[in-house]
C-alpha cells in the first residue's frame, strides 16, 4: 500500500541529489538518504534531511528502517571496482518495498555512449564506453534497468557534464586555473544541476518504468567557448589558447578520459515525453545564473 505522503530515499546525497531533495522538500516531501562522510551528516540534518552514513565498509543499521518508509527511491552512487554498492548491499531490502514504491531512479552518465567523433547519440543507441569507469557505469545501469523488467519502476538518467552554483568554470577563472584548450571539432554537452532536478521531478510525475533519458542542455559546445564566456561575465581577459596535444601531456588520467569522448547528446525525449522546458537551455544562461549565486 502506497503512502499518501511522498517520501524520497536517496542513496548518495551528493551535489545533484541534494538539489532534487531540497526542491521536493519545498513542496512538502519528506527526504532521507545516505552520504559517505561523517561530517556531511550534520550539514544534511541542518537542512532537514535525515541522513545516514553508507559505503561498502560502513552502513548505518538505521538505513533499512528509513528505507522502509519510502515511496520514491533514487540512487546517485557511482559504481566502484566491485560493482554497484547499493544493489550489492540493499537489493533484497529494495525488493521488499516493491509494493510501496511509485518510482525508482538511477543517475547514470552520457559517458556510457563513448565517442561518436562529434556525432549525435540517442537513448536507443548502442553503448560503447571508452574507459573502465564508463564500462563500470554501463554494468551498473544495466543491473538497475533489469529490475524494471521484473517489476520495479526503474528509470535511468544519463547526465551530461554537471555544473551549477559552486561548481562551474567561473571559480576556475577567478582562481586563475582555467585552461582554454583547443581541440578542433570537439564538443561537450552540459546540464545545470537545477535542470537535473527538474527532469527527475518530471519523471516522478510521469512514471514510465524502464525508460532512459538523456539529460543535457540544448547546446553542446567546446570547453574553450565556455571559458571565454565566463571571462566575459567576469570582465577579465581569457587565458591563452592551448593546443590539446600539448595540454594533454600534463593532464591527469581522469581528465584524459573526459577528453576521449566527442559527441553531441540529443535531449528531445525529456521534452516530448516529460514535457520539460529547461531553465538553462545553454551554458550562457546557466553561467549568468551562477554569477548571481556563487
Amino acid at each position: 500500500m502506497k503512502s499518501s505522503t511522498p517520501r524520497l530515499f536517496c542513496f548518495g546525497l551528493g551535489y545533484s541529489a541534494k538539489a532534487l531533495a531540497l526542491g521536493l522538500m519545498a513542496k512538502g516531501w519528506s527526504v532521507s538518504g545516505t552520504c559517505r562522510e561523517e561530517e556531511t551528516l550534520a550539514e544534511l540534518q541542518k537542512l532537514g534531511i535525515e541522513a545516514f552514513r553508507f559505503d561498502r565498509e560502513h552502513a548505518s543499521p538505521d538505513i533499512t528502517r528509513s528505507l522502509a518508509g519510502a515511496t520514491h527511491l533514487l540512487s546517485s552512487i557511482s559504481p566502484d571496482g566491485q560493482g554497484d554498492a547499493v544493489l550489492d548491499c540493499f537489493e533484497k531490502e529494495i525488493w521488499a518495498l516493491a509494493a510501496s514504491l511509485s518510482w525508482v531512479g538511477y543517475l547514470s552518465t552520457t559517458g556510457v555512449y563513448g565517442s561518436r567523433d562529434g556525432g549525435t547519440v540517442y537513448e536507443g543507441d548502442a553503448l560503447q564506453p571508452t574507459s573502465d569507469r564508463a564500462r563500470r557505469r554501463v554494468q551498473a545501469e544495466s543491473r538497475w534497468l533489469k529490475l524494471a523488467e521484473t517489476g520495479l519502476p526503474v528509470h535511468a538518467f544519463r547526465l551530461a557534464g554537471i555544473y551549477g552554483p559552486g561548481r562551474n568554470v567561473l571559480g576556475d577563472v577567478r582562481a586563475g586555473q582555467a585552461q582554454r584548450i583547443i581541440k578542433p571539432g570537439h564538443m561537450f554537452s552540459r546540464i545545470h544541476v537545477d535542470d537535473i532536478a527538474l527532469v527527475v521531478s518530471a519523471s516522478m510525475a510521469r512514471a514510465n518504468p524502464g525508460s532512459i533519458y538523456n539529460v543535457c542542455d540544448d547546446e553542446p559546445a567546446p570547453p574553450a567557448d565556455v571559458i571565454a564566456y565566463a571571462c566575459t561575465l567576469l570582465g577579465v581577459s581569457p587565458p591563452p589558447v592551448q593546443d590539446f596535444a600539448i595540454a594533454e601531456q600534463d593532464m591527469s588520467a581522469m581528465k584524459r578520459t573526459f577528453w576521449a569522448d566527442n559527441k553531441r547528446v540529443d535531449n528531445s525525449k525529456i521534452k516530448t515525453e516529460l514535457g520539460v522546458e529547461l531553465l538553462y537551455p545553454d551554458f550562457r544562461k546557466g553561467l549568468q545564473a551562477c554569477m548571481g549565486s556563487d
